[in-house]
């Protein structure tokens, strides 16, 4: 098992930025993949970004491409979502998700991760 908790999410102003974490505790060394997820009301929840554990490497839906950056680190057992440019479309609830399967490929959808965290929103005011 792994226990996952969001942090840093708030109430900003188009163009402004935020940076999300997500601690993971338990199981740690046994995660393999982690992913950023985000819903928002009235909408399917939707994967944002993914992180390949093991190897650092990374994937980006169109929506956060070029403005958002995941990154871990492994010491702190830690992952976090730098969202820059943000807009108010990125209103949502943002989610991290963990895997201790490898990787089948990086636009895995929610359902391919059985670890989740409590969420954390996120506003955009324009």
């Amino acid at each position: 098992q792994v226990h996952l908790v969001e942090s840093g999410g708030g109430l900003v102003q188009t163009g402004d930025s935020l940076r999300l974490s997500c601690a993971a505790s338990g199981r740690t060394s046994a995660i393999y993949a982690a992913g950023w997820f985000r819903q928002a009301p009235g909408k399917e929840r939707e994967l944002v970004s993914t992180i390949n554990w093991r190897d650092n490497r990374t994937a980006y839906t169109d929506s956060a491409k070029g403005r958002f950056t995941i990154s871990r680190d492994v010491a702190k057992m830690t992952v976090y979502l730098q969202m820059n440019s943000l807009k108010p479309e990125d209103t949502a609830v943002y989610y991290c998700a963990a895997r201790f399967e490898p990787i089948i490929y990086y636009f895995m959808n929610e359902h391919e991760y059985p670890y989740w965290g409590q969420g954390t929103q996120v506003t955009v005011s324009s």
